[in-house]
């Protein structure tokens, strides 16, 4: 078995993994279907990991392809990542019984501070006081991502159809992407910090982490492999494609092989067990009615 074959194997069992666990736990949350609005948002959020698998999969099966192609698989990406983080704050929304539509904000965490931190001091108070103008804010840094990622996605695939597409223009939206997905974690993270001991019943940190994570690495290994490639560290007489395809094919391996211990993850992170029958949370709930 020469190595192209060998990958391609491992690589098929790792894709079986995510989609075995992801598809157990989407299982578990419908024979618990309880509370729609949250256990929807949970789905979403929770197929992020074996979509990222099967997209890669995809593209080490056709690794040959077009960078129109792979522009393609990588929109398919981050295009459902967009989703899931607006999903994912929605889903905090939830939790804390916040909606920004119909103005409701608990009086108990009215006036919470918020504390910014560099770069964005530069366009925001170091302190504010939470109120529905900010909670309206972060939720407005959140879905920029969801709006701008599809934009730049067709732009990106239709001017390389069209054959125009310099070097300086892929720059151009690597930055406004980088700058956009930048801000929509941001205002995750700082929603965290603000509700953290609200949210702690729910296990935010572990939610939050199987969202980032999967940006946080999807993002930097490919930086890395780019600074690999570009110091010759990566070469293509190390394996069985040349420098530009390997590149693409290790990136492809590396997101697939993460895309199993995501979904592991997810199934604590997301557990169904809080709306099954009988569950130390519906029993607290319970106890609360009486």
């Amino acid at each position: 078995m020469d190595r192209g074959q060998f990958t391609l194997m491992g690589s098929t069992v790792c894709v079986m993994l995510s989609l075995h666990f992801s598809i157990q736990l989407v299982s578990q949350h419908y024979l618990s279907w309880k509370k729609p609005k949250e256990q929807k948002a949970i789905i979403i959020i929770v197929l992020m990991a074996p979509l990222y698998a099967i997209d890669s999969y995809v593209g080490l099966l056709d690794i040959r392809g077009s960078t129109t192609f792979f522009t393609f698989l990588d929109s398919i990406k981050e295009c459902y990542e967009a989703l899931v983080m607006a999903k994912f704050l929605g889903l905090m929304y939830t939790y804390l019984n916040i909606s920004i539509s119909k103005n409701i904000v608990p009086d108990g965490i009215k006036g919470r501070e918020i504390h910014h931190s560099f770069p964005m001091t530069f366009f925001q108070p170091h302190t504010v006081r939470l109120d529905h103008k900010n909670l309206s804010l972060l939720k407005q840094w959140t879905w920029q991502f969801v709006y701008i990622r599809p934009v730049c996605s067709v732009l990106m695939i239709a001017l390389q159809l069209l054959d125009i597409y310099p070097s300086w223009l892929s720059w151009t939206f690597t930055l406004i992407l980088n700058t956009s997905v930048s801000l929509a974690l941001y205002s995750l993270v700082i929603f965290y910090h603000v509700f953290a001991k609200e949210l702690a019943p729910h296990k935010p940190l572990a939610k939050f982490l199987c969202v980032k994570g999967i940006v946080f690495f999807c993002f930097w290994q490919g930086i890395v492999l780019d600074i690999l490639v570009a110091i010759g560290i990566v070469k293509s007489n190390h394996f069985w494609l040349d420098v530009e395809h390997l590149q693409e094919a290790l990136q492809n391996t590396l997101v697939i092989v993460e895309m199993v211990f995501f979904s592991r993850l997810m199934q604590y992170a997301y557990t169904a067990e809080p709306y099954q029958k009988g569950s130390i949370s519906e029993k607290a709930e319970e106890k609360k009615k009486e």
